[in-house]
């Protein structure tokens, strides 16, 4: 099959589309968690705070995994990856299922299953820019909307599921279904272009750019490489990039597990569920459409103004006590978030380089394991003291605001714009 399709079609656009399933698959069940946090909280007699912290590690596992492993993918490529990844993912879920401790529940629900979504992670963003130059905003845009996807089906799905079968019954369904959609990706993903037969020429009229600007090899990265890389990651731009994506990622992890709890404290739980479902249809659009313009506009400039945005959002969030502004809310959140989403690893890549970009991008997340872990049990304990949400939300759309002002700097300082 792979064969005819690269006699068709470049095959980086197949590529592209197993990125969009493995997006759609991590994402929509990660950012699923507030629909199960009541049965959480009422099957392990936990506080909010501490069934917060099961997502907190399991973000935390997904990114501090993807930055140990990202030199891995860069060796062995991305369909072990993909496949280890599944089999982590399946694994843990149906760990869940049967979890009888708050101690079991962290390890299933935290530890294994967010080494998968780690390894998915990796594959899902950094090997789409090894595939395209010209259209790389357009097809990571593309690749990267499937997390609106996932968002829009695998939420709601939960929650009929939850109201029919249970927690553990849905922990199970999903870990079945989640697993027969990726195995279908791993067959066919490819690791370079070599291997089905692509020709990249379009995509790379010079040659395919090492991030010294010499034609690099599907070959691997040689020594040399992997001292510039490391270079890089001890360079001031590099810091503001990882400090920058902490503080803007702050106002994700707080609105996607708070935004059902605040929605229920006016009255109108139903509605924060919705917003989620808003936010995955709103951010799948901006990422189709957002990688397009970014090519043309200037990636960085894109993802700045993005990122702002997503700040302001939050500090909108609670005075949206209404229905409607709730969910008008969720939607510029959606659209601001899926435009700075689409351009993640582009950032990366345009500001350092595509060589090693799996080790780079990998390193890069850390970010996201620091936000992770502490925005939204940080946001619970703000609200379990003051009892309300107020100040919680206004401080984390100050925070989001001061992190795309950290990656203006880093492209003011590589001159990327």
């Amino acid at each position: 099959m792979r064969s005819r399709l690269a006699s068709s079609v470049y095959y980086g656009w197949v590529v592209a589309a197993c990125c969009f399933v493995v997006t759609g698959v991590l994402f929509g069940m990660t950012y699923s968690f507030s629909v199960f946090y009541d049965s959480l909280l009422a099957a392990f007699d936990a506080s909010p705070a501490r069934v917060s912290l099961v997502f907190g590690v399991q973000t935390f596992v997904i990114y501090v995994g993807a930055a140990l492993l990202g030199a891995a993918l860069d060796r062995f490529g991305p369909r072990r990856m993909l496949l280890a990844g599944t089999v982590l993912l399946a694994g843990g879920l149906y760990g869940t299922a049967i979890s009888d401790s708050y101690a079991t529940l962290v390890v299933a629900y935290g530890l294994v299953t967010g080494l998968g979504m780690g390894l998915l992670y990796l594959v899902a963003y950094a090997v789409v820019p090894h595939w395209f130059g010209r259209r790389r905003g357009a097809a990571t845009g593309f690749a990267s909307a499937g997390l609106g996807v996932g968002m829009l089906v695998i939420a709601p799905a939960s929650a009929e599921l939850i109201a029919r079968y249970g927690w553990r019954g849905t922990f199970r369904t999903l870990a079945v279904a989640l697993a027969a959609v990726l195995l279908v990706a791993v067959a066919l993903l490819a690791d370079s272009p070599r291997e089905v037969g692509a020709d990249p020429s379009r995509e790379f009229p010079e040659g395919r750019p090492a991030a010294d600007g010499r034609p690099a090899s599907d070959g691997g990265a040689t020594a040399t490489s992997a001292e510039r890389a490391w270079a890089t990651v001890r360079s001031l731009p590099f810091l503001l990039v990882v400090l920058g994506w902490t503080l803007i990622y702050a106002p994700l992890y707080v609105l996607v597990n708070h935004v059902v709890p605040f929605a229920a404290t006016v009255g109108a739980e139903w509605a924060g569920v919705l917003a989620i479902s808003l936010v995955g249809l709103t951010t799948s659009g901006a990422r189709l459409g957002i990688g397009v313009v970014s090519d043309r506009l200037g990636r960085v400039r894109i993802f700045v103004t993005c990122s702002a945005l997503m700040g302001v959002a939050l500090l909108a969030l609670p005075f949206a006590r209404a229905p409607l502004a709730l969910l008008g809310v969720a939607a510029l959140f959606g659209l601001s978030y899926g435009g700075n989403g689409a351009l993640l690893s582009p950032l990366v890549a345009d500001l350092f380089g595509a060589d090693r970009l799996g080790t780079l991008y990998g390193l890069a997340s850390v970010a996201f394991a620091v936000s992770g872990l502490l925005a939204s049990p940080l946001a619970s304990l703000g609200y379990g003291t003051l009892g309300t949400y107020l100040p919680v939300f206004l401080v984390t759309g100050v925070v989001g605001i001061a992190g795309a002002a950290c990656i203006a700097g880093a492209g003011r300082l590589r001159g990327v714009t």
